[in-house]
């Protein structure tokens, strides 16, 4: 994570730019992939990140503007957790680390944010984008899945903010993209014919995971480029083939890339896909 000042100093202008209210931050929690403890690789939600910069499931935050609190809820870690995962920091020491004083049991944030509603502070909210948010909004708030559009002034502030990048995100951003250079290379210098697309994949991926990030979404490999985002990798690379990826890096603090190459199954294009090729480039950088 960045520094303290980094996380107290974004949160410092969204209060400035809101004015009042309640902000409510829903951060992800963990999600079963075949049965509730083998889960989907965990990504915190970004704009958890951006504000309080702790990439743990389970959290939720509140940052009462007119009563000048910041809050983190979520629950300490059991006896349980500490067998399978180690000795971990407390949810305090975590907090602290981004500039956060007060924490609460996940199970607070009902009676906090009603009696914000009570004093009738109006509560923001972001577009939820997962099932459990739209759930947790509706018991915590009581608004229907079907009305959750979110407050538009949050929703203006936080792209206003996001939209400007500090040198150290600056460099994240490139940290990513050179990995992800780095993964299109590597296709480049293993692809030939008779291949499977997923030997191709597998080999970019590799690359991600050995720069201690992961993927930035699930990549496209693929020889069948006119299916745009075509995720299966079965197919036998022919000799004639073109080869689409469109794949990316993240980094660990959340920053992604984003590139897309075409490269020929041969050494080189042939004259067709080259005039092909070459109107689509020329295209681009029109």
């Amino acid at each position: 994570m960045f520094s303290k000042e980094t996380y107290t100093q974004r949160r410092a202008l969204l209060k400035k730019t809101l004015g009042s209210g309640v902000l409510l931050f829903l951060g992800n929690d963990e999600c079963g992939l075949n049965y509730e403890d083998n889960t989907f690789r965990y990504r915190q939600d970004s704009t958890f990140l951006y504000y309080f910069g702790l990439s743990f499931a389970g959290l939720s935050a509140i940052i009462d503007i007119d009563e000048d609190k910041e809050i983190i809820f979520g629950d300490e870690l059991t006896i349980d957790h500490i067998v399978w995962m180690g000795t971990q920091p407390t949810l305090k020491e975590k907090s602290e680390r981004v500039g956060v004083d007060i924490t609460m049991p996940s199970a607070d944030i009902v009676s906090y944010l009603h009696k914000a509603v009570q004093k009738g502070q109006a509560i923001h909210y972001l577009p939820p984008y997962r099932a459990e948010h739209k759930l947790k909004l509706m018991d915590w708030l009581g608004v229907p899945p079907a009305r959750q559009e979110g407050s538009v002034p949050f929703i203006r502030a936080v792209i206003a903010q996001r939209n400007y990048k500090s040198a150290e995100e600056i460099v994240e951003i490139e940290k990513a993209c050179d990995i992800t250079a780095d993964m299109h290379i590597t296709a480049m210098k293993i692809l030939r014919p008779g291949m499977r697309e997923w030997e191709v994949s597998a080999a970019m991926e590799a690359v991600a995971y050995a720069a201690g990030g992961d993927l930035s979404f699930a990549t496209i490999a693929t020889v069948n480029g006119q299916t745009l985002h075509n995720h299966y990798h079965g197919n036998i690379v022919k000799p004639g083939d073109l080869f689409l990826i469109d794949a990316g890096a993240e980094t660990e603090m959340g920053y992604a890339g984003d590139m897309s190459s075409t490269v020929p199954a041969d050494k080189k294009f042939t004259r067709r896909q080259r005039e092909v090729y070459e109107i689509q480039n020329a295209m681009h950088l029109e």
